[in-house]
């Protein structure tokens, strides 16, 4: 059985809640690894992961069991990746590790205007000093808006650079409501990304496996088969 990072974390949480977590359409027959209706499961469309870049996913409570969260597709796609629970007060030791780690240089993935000007890694010319010989981890703070505000203001965060997508066009994100236009899923925002840091290929996957993604929820929540247009990403 295939694993990532997220679905261990979403185990681990599911063993130590004492309530199950129902999110919308808890009735519907699940596949217990994508998380989508049974009849549309697209487990056998997983692409092949890439090496090179790696994603650190920090999840507010609850996220990691909702459908509708992206952030296991790009642990799909992203070999080196892993996840945690989001604490204010008592951050997980083995992610604080990871951030200090010198081998990765961490980037906060947050809209600017939120950021201090000198933690900004807006700059080529930046960006790429601050990357000399060092992985990217790309840290995402997963949950909705409000909640990833409040994580962004955490203690251990704060000394991080950050990185932003200024998406010149409305999300193609339909599974939750945006009230702003730089309030993308978690997906979205990474594919950009991946090509700005010159990885096009893990890019490319990432988005076709979103789409296929995006397609085959859709096609669960109206109860119907998804569009014969819909492919998996090639490898």
């Amino acid at each position: 059985m295939f694993e990532n990072s997220v679905t261990r974390l979403r185990d681990e949480q599911r063993q130590r809640s004492r309530r199950e977590f129902l999110a919308r359409g808890s009735k519907l027959s699940r596949c217990e690894q994508c998380l989508l209706a049974t009849r549309l499961c697209m487990c056998k469309q997983r692409p092949e992961p890439v090496d090179g870049v790696a994603v650190c996913l920090i999840y507010y409570q609850g996220e990691v069991f909702k459908p509708s969260n992206t952030g296991r597709l790009v642990a799909d796609v992203l070999a080196d990746n892993y996840a945690y629970q989001w604490s204010r007060t008592d951050p997980d030791s083995d992610m604080l590790a990871l951030l200090s780690d010198p081998g990765y240089a961490p980037l906060l993935v947050f809209p600017y205007e939120y950021a201090e000007a000198e933690r900004h890694c807006r700059s080529p010319r930046v960006l790429d000093r601050y990357l000399e010989g060092k992985v990217p981890l790309l840290v995402l703070l997963d949950g909705t808006w409000r909640e990833a505000r409040k994580m962004f203001r955490s203690s251990w965060l704060i000394s991080l650079p950050v990185i932003a997508v200024e998406p010149e066009a409305l999300s193609e994100y339909r599974l939750r409501v945006a009230a702003q236009d730089h309030q993308l899923g978690t997906a979205e925002v990474v594919i950009p990304l991946l090509a700005r840091l010159g990885f096009d290929d893990a890019a490319q996957r990432l988005d076709g496996y979103f789409r296929v993604f995006r397609e085959n929820y859709l096609a669960g929540r109206s109860n119907r088969f998804p569009s014969e247009s819909s492919r998996a990403p090639e490898d």
